[in-house]
């Protein structure tokens, strides 16, 4: 068996399908057939931002029947599918892309081109018995990481919700980065994804201890339609918040995924109010991110200060307390999400935390 990197133009393949020089062969199709609206969408708009996306495998052989050259699809049919499909006018791109409601057709002379001259790395296998093609990709896939939560969701769900999640992180991928929320390698595993729902959960729930059942719940409720609006404004508008008024807080204690997940409820019901915190604590929204952002600041870098020196006795020991463990449950979340409540200026009532620390 012999295996060669080679690099096809996607006008390249196209033609290649037309000419049946490229065929599919379903006895190597994995999953259910091609792929849906939203990730067939997503897909194409990788391609026209030119972004990469995996190797394509191609078998070749010699087709006894005509003495030519034959490839058959190993690995990237749905890949395939959905590029044909899209030049042949089959869909338009959805929301999770910036050419919302375009088909090809429909794209402008640049963006076509774009399209055509994209290059697909793909390996082509020669001189292989198909036996060896199986077993090729069975050792790969023997190495594969088994997938966490997060990518089961992703995996399982092909709906509005997932593609929201998706965009979402996409849009933030930099802060997590560049505040040192997540590693690299965190948000490919997609923790990211995770934080995002879980965020949802807040604003739907309120205080509440972290559970897989409620975020899978949520790609359950939402997989069929969900109106990401809202909900963008109010997380994305958190995060610009962070942004643009606390960067003291880059890389502290207060980015750790679980503290970043208490700031980010705590502005969200300041300014537009999160029901199940103010039926349960009696604690109303106060219109804006912070009453005072210079002074929010100062005192949420303290926060993050007493929680790296852990400092359960000080002025924030509630606070450091529900930073200590177990903090991803509602009463550790309690205590935190009340602190920083009060420091964006919300009146919390003291008896909603007065029994935590």
């Amino acid at each position: 068996m012999q295996i060669n990197n080679s690099y096809y133009s996607i006008i390249e393949i196209l033609q290649m399908l037309e000419r049946r020089e490229l065929i599919v062969n379903a006895d190597y199709q994995r999953g259910s057939g091609i792929w849906p609206k939203g990730p067939s969408s997503y897909f194409i708009d990788t391609i026209l931002e030119n972004f990469p996306f995996p190797k394509i495998y191609m078998y070749e052989f010699i087709n006894r029947e005509d003495r030519t050259v034959r490839r058959e699809i190993v690995d990237g049919q749905q890949r395939i599918s959905a590029i044909k499909r899209f030049y042949e006018n089959e869909f338009a791109l959805g929301s999770e892309t910036s050419r919302v409601g375009r088909k090809f057709e429909d794209l402008d002379d640049e963006d076509q081109e774009r399209f055509l001259s994209y290059t697909v790395s793909v390996d082509v296998i020669r001189s292989a018995r198909r036996s060896e093609i199986l077993q090729m990709f069975r050792r790969m896939n023997a190495y594969t990481l088994p997938l966490n939560e997060a990518e089961k969701r992703h995996s399982s769900f092909q709906g509005a919700f997932k593609w929201f999640v998706n965009e979402l992180a996409d849009e933030l991928n930099e802060f997590f980065v560049e505040f040192g929320v997540f590693s690299n390698r965190q948000i490919v595993r997609m923790s990211d994804a995770a934080f995002i729902s879980d965020c949802i959960v807040a604003v739907e729930k309120g205080v509440v201890s972290a559970s897989p059942k409620d975020l899978t719940g949520l790609y359950k409720k939402y997989d069929v339609l969900f109106d990401a609006r809202d909900y963008h404004e109010m997380i994305a508008g958190a995060f610009d918040y962070i942004s643009e008024h606390f960067p003291m807080l880059r890389r502290t204690f207060m980015m750790k995924p679980y503290a970043l997940h208490s700031l980010i409820t705590a502005l969200i019901h300041s300014r537009y109010g999160i029901p199940s915190i103010t039926e349960e604590w009696g604690a109303q929204s106060i219109g804006q991110f912070a009453a005072d952002p210079e002074d929010a600041g100062r005192q949420l870098l303290e926060l993050a200060q007493a929680h790296e020196a852990k400092e359960e006795e000080g002025a924030h020991g509630r606070y450091v307390w529900g930073s200590l463990s177990t903090t991803d449950r509602k009463l550790r979340r309690t205590a935190r999400v009340a602190a920083i409540l009060r420091i964006l200026g919300v009146n919390v009532p003291d008896t909603v935390d007065a029994h935590l620390a």
